[in-house]
This record gives C-alpha cells, structure tokens and sequence, in this order.
C-alpha cells in the first residue's frame, strides 16, 4: 500500500496511541523581514508569533513560527490567503508558497503518544508547551510537530518520508500498546 492511496482516518490504534492521517488543507511557507511583517500580519488577520516554536490562530489560519523570519501557515481558505498576500506584495515585499502537496499530516494522540514520537525524535517531547510547535526530525525526516494537548500532536511530514514514518509509528504503536494498559 502506498500512501497516496490512504484516506484520511485511522492508520493504527492500541490502547497507548492512536495514529490517524489527517485529511489535506492548505499549507503555506511565509517568509517576511521584519519591516514588512506588520503590514502582511494585517493582511492574514493574525498577529505573526516571534518566538519559534509559538503559534497562533484567527479567522481559519493558523500560523507557527519556525524561524526569525519563517512561518507555516494552515488554513481552510487558500484563496482569500493569497489574495490577501498579493494585494500588499508591492509594499510589503515576501514570499508565499503554496506547500499544500508537499507534507502529509498525522494526527498522533493518546496515553502514550508524546512516547510513541520519541521512537524516532530526538528532541526532548516533554519540553514542547500545549499550544507549540518545533521543526525537528524523526528517524532523519524532517518534520514539523505541533503539539495540541497533553497528549495530542500533529506531525507534518513530507510525502516521500511518509511510508516510512507510518511504517515506524504503526510499530511503535503496536509495541507500546502490548506494553500499557489502562
């Protein structure tokens, strides 16, 4: 199986950990200098979060700061996104790319979900606040993690990683769940 051919739902499931494939929504790569971020900040409908790792969500996008000047927005409205970046690109000059094919998104939760990353992630999970997010790597893949809940995390991967990050979580799954009970 490969996994273009998966529908979005549940992927593996134990009593540790569900693993879930999320279904698409609009992804796009922001980079923007400090002059200018008012002027798109105004444009999206959100403030753009500083500190990397911070998010922030209004009006259907949501935004994670992966760097001094690098956001990943996701929203359920990618045409009024870009038209809203266009109308301001002469006065405040940035790039807006459109990312939507490139990752897939996972939706990893349960008792044991913050473990279950740790198979393949090197970055201390539990170090992640509620509401963050972290560019990291699992298992050599670049990823992004955002972490919704205790034990509730979304994990973006690219495409031609992600048989293989399935691969690894439907085993980490399965090994965990005979390990734990509730």
């Amino acid at each position: 199986m490969t996994i273009d051919t998966l529908t979005p739902g549940v992927i593996a499931q134990t009593s540790a950990a569900t693993v879930s494939l999320l279904p698409l929504l609009a992804r796009f790569s922001l980079r923007v200098g400090e002059t200018e971020r008012a002027a798109l900040a105004k444009a999206i409908g959100l403030d753009l979060p500083l500190k990397t790792g911070a998010r922030a969500k209004a009006g259907g996008v949501e935004v994670l700061c992966l760097g001094p000047d690098e956001w990943v927005l996701i929203t359920d409205d990618a045409p009024r996104l870009r038209d809203a970046c266009a109308g301001i690109q002469r006065q405040a000059p940035h790039s807006l790319v459109e990312i939507s094919d490139r990752e897939l998104s996972f939706l990893i939760e349960g008792p044991k979900a913050a473990e279950l990353l740790t198979l393949g992630c090197p970055r201390n999970i539990d170090r992640i606040a509620d509401g963050e997010g972290r560019r990291t790597v699992f298992d050599g893949a670049t990823v992004i993690l955002w972490r919704d809940g205790a034990n509730r995390f979304r994990f973006d991967v690219s495409r031609s990683f992600a048989p293989h990050i399935v691969a690894l979580l439907e085993t980490g799954c399965a090994e965990l769940g005979a390990e734990y009970s509730d």
